[in-house]
């Protein structure tokens, strides 16, 4: 039987946990969004371009408390919680904008920011319309630690069991041969070591890197901790592997029973207390993820993608958020589900990503909707690096889009050098989601990695503004019934 996600203990430190957010601000709602992404997703980027938005009243013509001149303004706040890293958005943002503009570095660890929203309701509160006040906590964290929370109702058997099976699995052959070789020399009812336990980590974590490669592209590959093991580096708690299931009775002292151990450690220290800590209690879920990559990588790394993202929403607190319940028991009653680096593509192909997006999470969707949840999807740009041209070619004309592919990025034998702004024609996305899914050889597609802008228009205050795609009704979404 699947193991219960939680212990009682769990629940009564969510409770608490509620209850002391509830306390801290007494007179002020807060709102908690969760942001991840799979890899490469672009996490700190949303991030990044959600707060300098709100902080200068960025060109959001589909947040509707904006364009109703309902929305007075953001500062940010105080850091709520000492006990967590404080988002860096200053130094993202210089990133972005300064004179050599690069995108930041990669989401590896939990982060917070804290932003207070002032608005002009539309509601009667306390017998006046007036100024109302809203704290948007933003919560930060790898999509790696997301892909891990499945673990909690898995036993170390019933995890071996499907890791060793997504080894065995044709397209990953050459990724996990190495460990499947190292898996062999083993007998697994033998006396356990710490130089074995070691061994097999080591192969199983290259597995699991190689897999991740934009070839691959693979998604559903658990232990998160393993590729950013952060301090946690070389512990027994990051120091197991998938192992098949003994012939006989398990003795305390074998190998087997030493990485059943260390995985149920692995969960104990790692997975369950985030989950607790910071992901029990959000309102509202964003997921980024990267679909053209995965359409680059063909029809397994789409498949898996597709796995990844129904196991991940399975995981999610879902239903209606009751304000009395809320004070306790917090349930997300929002998930977007955002395809980035729509900019990588021609607007003629959004609708396509879009209907990518949704057969992706089709299944995952409705469970969700029969908790008492909503979801969306959308393609979206939270920062633009390309923009649109027509070529003409042949007597033929071809929408493309112009930028600055990232150095190192390969395209028909050229390797660009991050300075030579080039157009592009990326291919077309199917009509049809399904023939994705179907066997094959990948797509005919040409996405690569671009630029960020290096010339960036400033309003009438000075303020950089951001370019975007549907940014804005991703936010209006997210935020914007809390902003009535």
């Amino acid at each position: 039987m699947p193991q219960a996600p939680t212990t009682i203990t769990d629940e009564i430190g969510i409770a608490l946990g509620n209850l002391a957010d509830a306390a801290s601000a007494p007179f002020t709602p807060t709102l908690r969004l969760g942001v991840t992404g799979l890899s490469r997703a672009g996490k700190t980027i949303f991030i990044t371009a959600l707060i300098h938005n709100l902080l200068t009243g960025g060109r959001l013509p589909g947040f509707a408390a904006l364009t109703e001149g309902r929305f007075i303004g953001a500062r940010l706040a105080e850091h709520p919680d000492a006990g967590i890293p404080r988002f860096a958005y200053e130094q993202h943002l210089a990133a972005l904008t300064g004179k050599d503009p690069h995108w930041p570095e990669s989401t590896r660890k939990i982060s917070q920011l804290r932003l207070t929203l002032k608005f002009q309701s539309k509601r009667w509160v306390s017998g006046m319309f007036g100024p109302t006040v809203l704290n948007l906590d933003i919560v930060d964290y790898p999509g790696e630690w997301l892909l891990d929370l499945p673990l909690l109702s898995l036993s170390f058997a019933e995890w071996s069991a499907q890791a060793l099976a997504r080894a065995a699995l044709p397209h990953s052959a050459a990724e996990a041969e190495a460990f499947l070789n190292e898996l062999g020399k083993v007998d697994v009812a033998s006396e356990a070591t710490d130089v074995a336990a070691e061994r097999l980590a080591a192969a199983f974590t290259d597995y699991l890197r190689r897999s991740r490669e934009d070839g691959r592209a693979l998604s559903t590959l658990p232990p998160g901790r393993f590729l950013l093991p952060g301090d946690l580096e070389g512990s027994p708690a990051l120091t197991f592997a998938p192992l098949p299931p003994p012939a006989g009775p398990v003795r305390s002292s074998s190998l087997y029973a030493m990485l059943e151990r260390r995985y149920e450690a692995y969960k104990a220290i790692v997975v369950r207390p985030f989950f607790r800590d910071h992901f029990a209690r959000l309102d509202r879920q964003v997921v980024l993820v990267d679909t053209l990559r995965a359409l680059n990588a063909g029809p397994a790394a789409v498949a898996d993608l597709e796995t990844a993202l129904t196991d991940i929403l399975a995981c999610f607190r879902q239903g209606d958020n009751n304000p009395i319940i809320r004070l306790v028991a917090r349930r997300i009653d929002r998930i977007l589900f955002a395809a980035t680096k729509a900019d990588h593509i021609h607007s003629s192909s959004h609708d396509r990503l879009e209907a990518v997006m949704n057969r992706l999470v089709a299944d995952a969707a409705r469970k969700a909707r029969f908790a008492g949840a909503e979801t969306r999807s959308m393609a979206i740009a939270a920062i633009r690096a390309t923009r649109e041209s027509v070529i003409e070619e042949g007597g033929e004309r071809h929408e493309v889009i112009v930028g600055t592919p990232e150095a190192g990025e390969v395209l028909d034998g050229t390797v660009y050098d991050g300075k030579t702004e080039i157009a592009l024609f990326p291919g077309d996305l199917p009509e049809h989601p399904d023939t994705l899914f179907e066997d094959g050889r990948p797509l005919a597609l040409n996405f690569l990695r671009f630029q960020p802008p290096q010339r960036l228009e400033k309003n009438a205050e000075g303020n950089v503004v951001l370019p975007h795609i549907r940014f804005d009704r991703a936010l209006d979404y997210l935020i914007g019934d809390w902003l009535r």
